[in-house]
């Protein structure tokens, strides 16, 4: 079975018990914390994954871990039980894919727009705004800036990418005149 099926098997399990709980935000929230953890310390990170390292001595750090963190039953079990198929080392796929159905729940379709200047709060709910629209879902908006756009901006919503940028535009125009 591929890395992507099993995230997703494991994701979807864990949004659908979040659903039945109402608990999808915090346990979204808690794998988040989790995942940021174990990429910051390498060392819990080692011996949670090492097969020689003992079961029962890993299972009583991710146990020790959960408590430390205040984590809600339910991520406690789910993390124990990718302890226990050795699945961990997916945790930060599966915390994406986690992401994705939770939206994909909640209706929420997260929004990235990459300006080639600052944007202001107003620009910003007018794009939001203008997508929301389109879309029929709710806007999750990220902004960040590339000068090297020229003008204009890119939007990458879901998996699509809508590309306004004057840099495209001039090497559209490159390109229609190198074909002649």
């Amino acid at each position: 079975m591929s890395v992507s099926a099993i995230t997703k098997r494991y994701a979807k399990a864990l949004v659908s018990l979040g659903s039945e709980q109402k608990m999808v935000e915090a346990y979204g929230q808690e794998l988040a914390g989790v995942k940021s953890l174990l990429a910051s310390e390498k060392f819990l990170r080692l011996i949670l994954e090492s097969p020689s390292f003992p079961m029962e001595k890993k299972s009583a750090v991710l146990t020790e871990l959960g408590e430390s963190m205040g984590l809600a039953d339910g991520t406690k079990r789910f993390l124990g039980l990718l302890l226990a198929k050795g699945r961990l080392k997916y945790l930060p796929q599966i915390e994406a894919q986690y992401k994705d159905f939770a939206d994909e729940l909640s209706g929420v379709l997260r929004a990235h727009i990459v300006s080639a200047s600052k944007l202001n709060q107003t620009q910003q709910k007018a794009i939001g705004a203008g997508l929301a629209k389109k879309t029929g879902k709710k806007i999750e908006l990220t902004v960040s800036i590339d000068s090297s756009l020229i003008g204009g901006l890119q939007a990458n919503v879901g998996d699509k990418i809508f590309d306004g940028s004057i840099r495209t535009q001039l090497k559209q125009i490159e390109d229609t005149l190198k074909k002649g």
